[in-house]
């Protein structure tokens, strides 16, 4: 295998070969399969949201964040489905994991399905530019040996999804058969489609699969665990990233700019290094976000020690309100490219929350 050629090729807008492309699915599943559920990253690393077939503007998002392997990046599922370039998306990915395995950890979502693949896009993508099923067939495959969620330093978990009535322990993760389809209930149906809600404990989802949990459900999970955020995706946010709870122990990250080509909507990616800070925030109104790369305006001023940082900047570590000792955490937006632009959404009767 060229993986390099390759990586060129498909950055080009050109398909593997068939052959090409079950040779790379074998291999990446190698790799894969030597992971635990709960794959250890050690900062500096970005992570990253719902891709969802936009290709062009995964293209962006590295341009924005940094290639790798000079970048680290966790991607925390739903590469497919939706956007109309899932083939190239997944290939692409699959092509750094086989070239730089050390550098980026693919999650399993609740579109790496057999079930959801056939309804939302991915096959008919695969039988349009194959001619046949059996490039979905191989990349379906590699979906069973995709890792259920990544720890970054011990202290913040990235799962798709979000937690499970059936999970008090990171170490209930470890022990979850993850290679399989994604089943209807359970656990691991829980972290694939799971959402964090406005109220205190669990409530049942209008997703039909996973739960709604709350801020207790939360607060708890993160002590129990001694973590200092659950980092997840799965959720449109319009502003491209959204803390929950007053504790701020849980955020939504979407990297799906302009999402299904009409929803209009920013998109982020998030960063950790590998410094600790601590930081003293006074007041208790959140920044607002202005603009795609505008700045992060707010009346709280931060101080680490007895230095004054000033206002709240897109270079400003993100925190929770009150005295804390956290990872330093930068949130950057990028918005969708003209090729994303310039396409029409699908048309669908199917809601786009699944």
């Amino acid at each position: 295998m060229d993986l390099d050629q390759w990586i060129s090729k498909v950055k080009d807008g050109q398909h593997l070969l068939e052959d090409e492309l079950q040779l790379l699915c074998e291999y990446v599943k190698e790799i894969l399969i030597e992971e635990s559920n709960v794959q250890p990253v050690n900062s500096p690393v970005t992570v990253c949201g719902d891709i969802h077939g936009q290709f062009h503007d995964l293209m962006k998002l590295f341009q924005t964040g940094g290639h790798v392997p000079e970048t680290n990046y966790i991607f925390m599922g739903d590469f497919v489905d939706r956007g109309y370039n899932s083939l190239e998306v997944f290939t692409i990915l699959l092509l750094l994991k086989a070239r730089y395995p050390a550098n980026i950890t693919l999650l399993r979502g609740n579109h790496e399905s057999r079930q959801l693949t056939q309804v939302y896009g991915f096959y008919d993508e695969c039988q349009r530019k194959y001619g046949n099923a059996n490039a979905w067939r191989y990349c379906t495959d590699v979906f069973d040996y995709l890792t259920l969620s990544a720890i970054i330093d011990g202290t913040v978990l990235c799962v798709h999804g979000g937690l499970s009535p059936d999970i008090r322990t990171i170490d209930q993760i470890r022990v979850i058969e993850r290679n399989c389809e994604i089943p209807h209930e359970g656990p691991f149906c829980d972290l694939m489609w799971s959402d964090p809600e406005d109220i205190e404990t669990w409530a049942v989802s209008p997703r039909g699969a996973g739960w709604l949990f709350g801020s207790r459900v939360t607060s708890e999970f993160n002590h129990i665990n001694n973590l200092d955020l659950v980092c997840r995706a799965h959720q449109l946010v319009q502003e491209g990233l959204k803390y929950m709870f007053q504790d701020k122990g849980l955020v939504t990250v979407w990297s799906a700019p302009n999402y299904c080509y009409r929803c209009g909507n920013v998109a982020s990616i998030l960063s950790f290094n590998e410094n600790m800070i601590f930081l003293i925030l006074s007041g208790t109104e959140m920044p607002d976000i202005v603009g795609c790369f505008g700045q992060l305006n707010g009346k709280t001023p931060t101080r680490l020690g007895n230095r004054d940082l000033g206002k709240p900047s897109l270079s400003t570590p993100w925190a929770r309100w009150g005295c804390s000792l956290l990872k330093e955490r930068e949130v950057k937006f990028f918005t969708e490219t003209e090729e994303n632009n310039q396409m029409r959404g699908p048309r669908t009767g199917v809601p786009y929350f699944l």
